[in-house]
């Protein structure tokens, strides 16, 4: 019985901080747990509550990944890290994560533009699944624990916690998400790691536009939006909100963008092109809609299917009288109609965070992280999982299956690491 004693107390010997409640890090812990039984974990996270991005994730539902099945299509979804991510994905992509919900009874949906949710349609049905394999494996969490820095040690590391207490373990995962100010990260950089500069990513724009406030609620399905001066452009749905734009064409737009607009201060032009369609081919069918609406009234209807307020505050941008018939107009109110319908400029002033799905474009720079095990190049045992690094992805589901892929690459690190 002393001998059997003392192997157990030689199997838990080995301990695991995991520092982030969120989807990285508990997918990281409950992997790591699956692979060695016998090794302690705690999850050590600041809040009160846990697994809140998932909570708010796809307006309450949690858009658990994006039907991509193909890698390299997937890793063209983020706008930084995708030859990191390509590795990456060679390991676990978006099969393995529907598999590996299925396996614990969840069954995720795909909606018509490619998000999967699960087909409860609530993220809670996501929470309490994570929930439940923490508590299976007998996984530690520790609330309202935030650090204050970590020591390299002969045996691991030392972990100093804010409220002065210390924790000593074997393996770290830092799996945060990102942090808005660079200071945020000097417990990181004192390990002598690199920090890219972080800026904001999926974010809304504020338009100083008050006729164009007045339509907020309205959605466009598909118009295209560029950023006048830059390459940036994107098309897709576009939302009009009391302060601006939203939607996924915008959202994607502040991804690709981020680095770019936050050196404009988020002060710009854009041209949006409500029809999706190239100048120069409405003009060569213009006669043909002009002709075919000759007798009609141009506020009583339009025929590129924009909602009615949209139209007529087009018609109003062009100082074209909405009575006007279709054969009444002039070469230049034309001209006019035609520019903004398909070059609409607005100015943009400002930028508003996307609901509480706030994402960082920044982190731990990824030539200091070992893209198959998600292990630190400088530190042995120290590992990094979802947001902090330098990894982003656009809306859809493209950040949440780069927290699945990270933390599940970091467990097998751990495991590997162990043997």
């Amino acid at each position: 019985m002393a001998i059997l004693s003392f192997n157990y107390i030689c199997a838990v010997s080995k301990k695991l901080v995991i520092i982030g409640g969120g989807a990285a890090g508990f997918f990281c812990a409950i992997e790591a747990a699956h692979n060695n039984p016998s090794l302690s974990i705690t999850i050590i996270e600041k809040q009160a509550n846990v697994l809140q991005k998932v909570k708010v994730s796809g307006g309450g539902r949690c858009n658990v990944t994006h039907a991509c099945f193909s890698n390299a299509e997937l890793v063209k979804k983020y706008p930084r890290g995708a030859s990191f991510l390509k590795k990456a994905f060679a390991y676990f992509t978006t099969t393995n994560t529907m598999e590996w919900f299925r396996n614990k009874g969840i069954i995720l949906k795909t909606e018509a533009d490619g998000r999967m949710f699960p087909s409860t349609d609530t993220s809670q049905t996501i929470i309490d699944c994570l929930l439940k394999e923490v508590s299976k494996y007998g996984i530690h969490l520790q609330l309202k624990t935030s650090v204050e820095s970590i020591q390299k040690t002969k045996q691991g590391f030392r972990i100093e916690l804010k409220n002065k207490e210390v924790m000593e373990t074997d393996f770290v995962v830092v799996a945060t998400g990102g942090f808005p100010k660079i200071e945020q990260y000097h417990w990181l950089t004192d390990l002598g790691h690199t920090i890219e500069n972080p800026v904001p990513s999926l974010f809304t724009f504020n338009c100083p536009n008050k006729n164009l406030h007045e339509l907020m609620g309205l959605t466009t399905p598909n118009a295209s939006v560029k950023i006048i001066g830059s390459k940036l452009q994107e098309q897709g749905a576009v939302l009009i909100t009391h302060w601006g734009l939203s939607g996924p064409a915008i959202l994607r737009l502040s991804a690709w963008g981020a680095r770019e607009l936050a050196q404009k201060e988020y002060h710009f032009q854009i041209a949006i092109n409500w029809i999706n369609l190239p100048e120069s081919e409405l003009r060569s069918t213009w006669n043909t809609i002009r002709n075919t609406q000759s007798s009609n009234v141009l506020g009583n209807k339009n025929p590129f299917g924009l909602p009615n307020r949209l139209w007529d505050y087009i018609l109003t941008s062009c100082t074209i009288d909405p009575k006007t018939k279709w054969g009444e107009l002039q070469t230049k109110e034309q001209n006019k109609l035609m520019h903004h319908l398909t070059a609409h400029e607005l100015e943009v002033k400002g930028k508003t965070t996307f609901k509480e799905e706030f994402v960082t474009c920044g982190g731990i720079k990824l030539n200091e992280i070992d893209a198959s095990t998600m292990e630190s190049k400088l530190l042995p045992n120290l590992f990094f999982a979802g947001e902090i690094m330098d990894v982003d992805g656009i809306t859809g589901g493209f950040n949440f299956q780069h927290a699945w892929t990270s933390g599940y690459l970091a467990a097998n690190g751990i495991t590997k690491n162990m043997n």
